[in-house]
């Protein structure tokens, strides 16, 4: 008589993923996607989030005001400083500048180890013998994650504006509209080199130390022109030059459309590799 081999932990999640079809699609999606919003509010993830993107809009054009005042009462040996009078485009600057270096560093600490924390936990073993599919769960963690990064990028924006509008005399930005479009789809296009780095790499923080030498990767190679129009990086980098028109919008319409097709690819390998990846 042959004997029944059993079967992996692996070999059994994909058998019951695959025997509960059912279960695999819109709602085992929108089911994840509620339980890891309300993990964000649990782990108080979200109240972090929002504070500092809060305090980014806060601190942004005060610090824009100010500096010129802080600069001029230094001790510069000797040294008067005649600095203009701050306005609308240094508050931005700052914005930009606070964005782009901190909140970024606050989008990898937050999301880093989203998907590598519940490998070594063990509870998605545990989700995915229950039936929900492995693409569901990497696509909620993805609607997850990009719904709290819109939400303070939002807040933010939306704060940044008012107090800058109450401290400055309003004044016209070109392409203000575009700069805040390619900052926002660059922390899209950043969420989702976590993912796939979480797939790649071991361990808790694998994922967010993969995301870290990708993204330095990708900030050496911007030094050079022919790089920069391809690299999503340049997304972070012109939000000030196109609202002082250095530059023109025209030059990162192609950088747009290829961070939106190295989004779109990203979530795909990391899903074909998360429904490879042994639990």
């Amino acid at each position: 008589m042959n004997k029944i081999k059993p079967l992996s932990r692996y070999e059994d999640t994909k058998a019951v993923e695959n025997d509960n079809s059912g279960f695999l699609g819109i709602r085992g999606y929108f089911a994840f996607t509620k339980k890891e919003l309300l993990e964000y509010i649990r782990t108080y993830k979200l109240l972090i989030f929002f504070a500092a993107f809060l305090m980014f809009g806060l601190m942004s054009p005060l610090l824009a005001k100010l500096m010129p005042n802080i600069l001029s009462s230094m001790d510069m040996g000797g040294i008067k400083l005649e600095l203009p009078s701050p306005t609308v485009m240094d508050a931005y600057a700052q914005f930009f500048k606070n964005l782009t270096q901190m909140g970024m560093l606050v989008l990898l600490l937050v999301f880093g180890g989203s998907l590598s924390g519940e490998f070594l936990k063990g509870t998605l073993l545990q989700i995915l013998a229950k039936g929900l599919s492995r693409t569901a769960v990497l696509l909620a963690k993805f609607t997850a994650a990009v719904l709290l990064w819109t939400g303070g990028f939002l807040l933010s924006v939306v704060i940044n504006y008012v107090y800058t509008v109450y401290l400055f005399d309003k004044g016209y930005l070109p392409n203000l509209s575009l700069s805040l479009f390619c900052l926002w789809l660059f922390g899209i296009f950043l969420i989702s080199l976590i993912l796939l780095s979480s797939t790649i790499a071991p361990g808790a923080f694998g994922g967010l130390v993969v995301s870290v030498i990708a993204l330095a990767a990708m900030l050496m190679g911007n030094v050079f022109n022919a790089v920069a129009k391809y690299n999503p990086v340049t997304l972070a980098s012109v939000n000030t030059e196109l609202l002082n028109g250095t530059k023109d919008a025209k030059t990162v319409y192609l950088t747009i459309i290829i961070t939106v097709i190295l989004t779109i690819g990203s979530l795909l390998l990391s899903i074909l590799l998360f429904k490879k990846k042994r639990m």
